[in-house]
């Protein structure tokens, strides 16, 4: 903690530190592609100081290992970026720098379409350098738009904030205006001419006067994009901060990482309970049926029940699937929206998954409802890359059924 705290002194960031642990709905924060092509990093400075959880991936070679984690295998048919539903696991992708053409190639139709489905879903995305080539249309077009090669290698760049951007906002800056000296090799710039509605520039290369054969004063160097309210936020960075353990340099990755948190998509509603109606949530991965699938683990699964004038009680009765009990599963209620665990005034968290939970006088109009899977796997970085094991029963989802009734 003495050492978070000097970095926050040393980045001037004297925020409060945003993350929940574990995040609400989420596995983990962060998952961090080191993969085929990519530089092979094994630490990303800017978790320790924002507090977040992690995982990454890790090979040069083994692009077979590779796509049975990303795209899917038979112990996680799903495979790590999403849940059983479709859903995203993780807060964000982190996507490092590298060889852009030999990661994508590296990759299975089924692997770089769970990328996509990632954000689609309301997962955050951040690239830098061969991150974001990663990011455009031209690659796994999770932003619709060109990113441009800027001739420049093995050097360094300034970058001049857009005015009213979420940087030239941040505390952090102390209201200055650029920063010095990020390193740059190979990386890219937004073609604004066709860039789709909604692309955000929120800093420029600012050369003042280095290299004006290359044309780059002013060209768009890091941007954001986020396609609705339900997707994710998509930010790429023609530079490399990510590396930074002190200085402007981190707190420039704090600032993406915190903005792009900040995008992920709004939790999902599966829909209405009937009273008295069972809700079989028993459907599998490749069924298909996201508002009837399974639950994955650290996950929440959100419902309302309808609560006509003058009703008593309600109760909600949780049942696991015959077979497949040995899963912890917990229930809120909540009269105000999504029920999470850290604010609901109603929970159910006894071991196991079978349980009930009734609420007295509940106010007319509506109950949200949630179901939480506290069961979750262990994890090690082996040498051949990421491992799970433990409780790896959970990653194709636990079935339960949920029965609400008026009193």
């Amino acid at each position: 903690m003495i050492f978070v705290f000097l970095l926050l002194l040393l980045t001037g960031n004297t925020q409060p530190l945003m993350a929940e642990n574990p995040p609400r709905g989420y596995y983990k924060d962060v998952f961090m592609d080191s993969g085929v092509g990519l530089t092979s990093r094994k630490v990303l400075p800017v978790e320790k100081v924002l507090g977040l959880s992690g995982e990454l991936y890790l090979t040069q070679e083994d692009s077979d290992r590779q796509n049975a984690l990303i795209g899917g295998n038979e112990t996680d048919e799903n495979g790590i970026l999403l849940y059983p539903d479709g859903q995203p696991r993780f807060r964000m992708v982190f996507m490092n720098g590298g060889k852009a053409s030999r990661h994508l190639g590296s990759l299975s139709d089924k692997a770089a379409d769970a990328f996509r489905q990632f954000v689609r879903a309301g997962g955050s995305y951040l690239g830098c350098c061969a991150g974001a080539y990663l990011g455009s249309v031209k690659y796994l077009g999770l932003w619709p738009g060109r990113a441009r090669f800027t001739g420049l290698n093995k050097s360094w760049t300034a970058m001049a904030f857009e005015p009213g951007s979420v940087l030239s906002l941040d505390a952090r800056f102390g209201g200055k205006m650029q920063i010095d000296s990020v390193r740059h090799n190979g990386g890219c710039f937004a073609q604004m001419e066709d860039a789709p509605e909604g692309t955000e520039i929120l800093a420029r290369y600012a050369m003042q006067g280095r290299l004006p054969e290359l044309g780059l004063d002013s060209l768009p160097s890091v941007w954001a994009y986020k396609a609705s309210e339900r997707c994710g936020r998509v930010i790429l960075c023609g530079s490399h901060p990510e590396g930074a353990a002190t200085g402007e340099n981190l707190a420039l990755m704090s600032a993406l990482v915190r903005y792009a948190l900040e995008g992920c998509g709004e939790p999902v509603l599966k829909g209405e309970l009937v009273p008295g109606e069972p809700r079989r949530m028993t459907a599998g991965s490749a069924d298909r049926n996201p508002a009837f699938t399974c639950i994955g683990d650290r996950q929440y699964h959100h419902f309302r029940i309808p609560v006509p004038k003058g009703t008593k009680a309600v109760e909600i009765r949780l049942e696991g699937v015959e077979g497949r009990k040995n899963f912890d599963l917990y229930l809120a209620a909540s009269p105000e929206g999504f029920a999470f665990l850290s604010d609901a005034p109603w929970c159910n968290v006894q071991p196991g998954t079978d349980k009930t939970l009734t609420v007295e006088r509940p106010a007319a109009g509506a109950l949200w409802i949630s179901v939480y899977c506290a069961t979750t796997v262990t994890h090690r970085q082996g040498e051949g890359g990421l491992e799970y094991n433990g409780r790896t029963d959970v990653l194709n989802g636990v079935p339960y059924i949920l029965t609400s009734r008026l009193l």
